[in-house]
């Protein structure tokens, strides 16, 4: 499979350099002073991307419009959502969305909802979001913690809202705290606390290959589907 890597950066490396193990060719790693264009971009079967908000969805709509499949784990661009699922289905493209790709993160989100769900009733307990990433990281919450949130907000009646916890949340607000330390790959908690007792689930990463490979079986997946938009889910059938 022929790949385009567009944003060479940690991440991009980190996949470019499994890819290869793989059998895979890395045909193009686009950077942002050498980027991605509808020249360079001729030939690949996929195309991965791990951006920033600003670029992300630009980058989107120019391996759609050339009919190739876009594979990516960029976050911030939440208020674009309407626009890029328009963008797929105008150009009838295949796109692959993953707030986090590591297969043991997206087990923990089905433990999530589920234990979301057995909370709903214990009014007693307040729940929290807590994440560590790396200093480098730009967006505060990541795009894990916000799909974290927002799964226990669609199963907790008395919560409404997700808000960062610079000032303290509201009432029906789920607090996600969020710390930029060192090298940190990514740690996610849930908590829920009570006068009682707490109880607490958490997803640690230990390196960066759990995401490259969840990157790369996307890519070697969505490549054989029908147009639309897809995420790990659908990748992972759970």
């Amino acid at each position: 499979m022929k790949i385009a890597i567009i944003g060479y950066g940690k991440m991009g490396k980190t996949i470019a350099d499994l890819a290869s193990e793989m059998g895979h060719e890395i045909v193009l790693k686009a950077t942002s002073t050498s980027p991605a264009t509808e020249n360079n971009l001729t030939g690949c079967d996929v195309a991965i991307e791990f951006t920033n908000p600003d670029s992300a969805v630009d980058n989107y709509r120019l391996c759609l419009e050339n009919d190739i499949p876009v594979v990516t784990g960029s976050t911030g661009w939440n208020d674009q959502k309407e626009a890029v699922a328009k963008m797929v289905k105008d150009t009838k493209g295949r796109f692959f969305f993953a707030s986090n790709f590591s297969i043991g993160v997206n087990i923990f989100f089905q433990i999530n909802q589920q234990l979301a769900r057995l909370m709903n009733s214990q009014k007693d307990y307040q729940p929290s979001v807590e994440e560590w990433h790396h200093i480098h990281k730009k967006d505060a919450p990541s795009g894990t913690a916000v799909t974290i949130a927002e799964q226990m907000i669609e199963a907790l009646d008395n919560k409404s809202n997700w808000k960062l916890d610079e000032n303290g949340p509201g009432a029906k607000d789920i607090s996600i705290k969020a710390y930029r330390e060192g090298e940190i790959f990514g740690t996610h908690r849930v908590s829920y606390k009570s006068e009682i007792d707490d109880l607490t689930i958490e997803h640690k990463a230990h390196s960066r290959q759990g995401f490259a490979k969840g990157a790369i079986l996307a890519a070697e997946w969505i490549v054989n589907q029908p147009s639309g938009s897809y995420g790990m889910s659908d990748l992972l059938k759970i």
